[in-house]
């Protein structure tokens, strides 16, 4: 009865509000360790025009090829990785065929690969982060390639021997923003739930949308020009512990807008053939005319705004393109995204994670991207045409 009687009984103003002081963490979150993964099966842009016509038995379509070559050439981009190999491709031929459903035999391809993969870059994370992976408290997992219940989250929980008392979030289909978005929720997460370890997986394997050529869908070759798969994991916490972590960026501050009547930039839709990704040839001059003043809204409040080459920055390389819009539109100096343009030679978009893999790229290259203040951006660019922003802090001797 007393029991019932203390949960019952309303408690003060007073009292809740020091509940919530002890929950919440004395300081900002922090990325603790990053790791990234791909799979093995490598092909080189210069000759991915050959391997595309092939594998999909369209030789035929001279013109189109033609095409796809000058694609590759003007791409900046060398090499990217696949789940997908010639023998996958040959044992199923609706993959190839655009008249044939084709949308479960790629998801029950994914259902194991993707969790596979984003299990490669998560061990990475947890190896240089220190702990054991029960030390693990939430775990946010983001991805397109794919929809199941249970889904990823659960599978890579199980894989990588999490508690099963962790926290788990899914977040699908949010296409290239995602990695940020994902990191953004980690912030939340460690900032509001005091001594909360937080892992964040973004996976993506482009065997979704993969397709052959068409004449009359010239855009899809775009698509297989351009988008890689990988996988990227970061641990997230607030108040690290100094005998065994080691903050290697601050998070200080993150932030969501949306570019005004521009959601036709980007739009993907699940068909019975994959995933039918549509992203407009005016993005570019989307994010070029509408970038500083995101940048501005997101920014401004810290005193930050207009002093762009002061920063260092980590944007998600969407493609060349992409990268030209946001140099432009900010006056950046070439040099501030070396770190991005190395990042799409060696891989292409992998959607989600490529942003991951720029801030771990920036981390090796720190004394010669992080300026004297240690203040820079993360930029995510997705669908919508979504502006996700993180100011972050290099931490001293990171």
């Amino acid at each position: 009865m007393a029991l019932l009687g203390n949960l019952t009984a309303s408690p003060t103003a007073a009292i809740i509000r020091k509940m919530r002081q002890a929950q919440r963490a004395d300081g900002p979150a922090s990325v603790l360790a990053i790791g990234t993964a791909n799979p093995a099966n490598c092909v080189r842009q210069d000759e991915y025009a050959d391997y595309y016509f092939r594998v999909t038995q369209k030789q035929h379509l001279t013109k189109l090829k033609s095409k796809l070559n000058r694609i590759c050439d003007r791409s900046a981009i060398k090499k990217r990785y696949f789940h997908h190999t010639e023998e996958l491709l040959q044992h199923h031929p609706e993959f190839i065929d655009r008249t044939l459903p084709s949308l479960d035999a790629r998801m029950d391809i994914a259902a194991t690969a993707v969790p596979d993969l984003a299990a490669a870059a998560a061990g990475k994370a947890i190896a240089e982060w220190g702990r054991p992976a029960a030390d693990i408290t939430h775990l946010v997992v983001s991805t397109y390639s794919g929809a199941h219940m249970p889904g990823v989250d659960l599978r890579l929980a199980s894989l990588l021997g999490l508690d099963p008392s962790v926290r788990r979030t899914m977040l699908y289909l949010n296409g290239c923003s995602s990695g940020s978005a994902a990191l953004r929720v980690a912030k939340d997460i460690a900032e509001n739930n005091r001594g909360a370890r937080v892992l964040v997986a973004c996976a993506e394997l482009t065997l979704i949308l993969f397709r052959a050529p068409d004449e009359a869908h010239v855009d899809t070759i775009i698509m297989q020009a351009l988008f890689g798969d990988g996988a990227a994991a970061v641990i997230v916490g607030a108040e690290p512990d100094a005998s065994a972590e080691r903050p290697i960026f601050e998070m200080v501050a993150a932030s969501q807008s949306v570019i005004p009547e521009s959601t036709h930039g980007a739009v993907g839709r699940l068909r019975e053939d994959g995933l039918v990704f549509n992203p407009s040839f005016e993005m570019p001059a989307l994010i070029r005319e509408n970038i500083e003043q995101c940048m501005a809204d997101a920014v401004g409040p810290l005193g930050l705004s207009g002093g762009w080459n002061d920063l260092f920055w980590a944007v998600h390389p969407g493609g060349r393109a992409i990268l030209d819009s946001v140099e432009a539109g900010l006056r950046l100096e070439p040099k501030k995204l070396t770190a991005s343009r190395h990042v799409l030679s060696e891989y292409g978009n992998m959607s989600g994670p490529t942003v991951i893999f720029v801030l771990d790229e920036i981390r090796r290259r720190r004394e010669h991207v992080v300026g004297r203040h240690g203040l820079g951006v993360l930029l995510g660019l997705g669908p919508g045409v979504t502006v996700e922003t993180m100011v972050l802090r290099a931490a001293c001797g990171s």
